[in-house]
């Protein structure tokens, strides 16, 4: 059986309301983490950037604003739905990222028939897994304080 779900999509990075280049971004979804998705982003001349998220943040902001904190999803206008705006903030450093709606609802797709939709809790061992990801997290913080 399958396990993950891979895609890669081309994005623009907004850099300014004057200049934005097209990068390629990878998506992946693995059935061990049923609740997050990843989006790694190849910047010219640095090193991938990843950054993981709650797939549903994704499935949400497809359709209308949606995001508390660092990471904000929207359509770009929201009448036509063909493209979504991306933003990923650090500090008060962010950036923004324009996808195509088409490719990010096929991605969500293949998730959904590997993990649906709201039986993310059904994975076998999936809490088991939680538990020693959670044990392993604070054993660092207590090693690391």
């Amino acid at each position: 059986m399958r396990e993950s779900v891979q895609a890669e999509v081309m994005m623009s990075f907004l850099v300014s309301e004057e200049l934005a280049f097209r990068i390629p971004v990878e998506l992946g979804y693995e059935a061990a983490d049923p609740y997050a998705v990843q989006l790694t982003f190849h910047l010219p001349g640095d090193a991938p950037v990843s950054w993981t998220f709650g797939r549903e943040l994704l499935v949400d902001g497809v359709a209308g604003p949606c995001g508390d904190g660092d990471v904000h999803i929207a359509p770009d206008d929201p009448e036509l739905l063909c493209d979504v705006l991306i933003t990923l903030q650090v500090g008060t450093e962010q950036a923004v990222f324009r996808a195509g709606v088409a490719p990010l609802i096929a991605f969500l797709d293949r998730t959904d028939k590997l993990v649906p939709l709201g039986q993310e809790r059904s994975m076998a061992g999936f809490d088991s897994l939680l538990d020693q990801a959670l044990d392993r997290i604070l054993a660092e913080e207590q090693s690391a304080g």
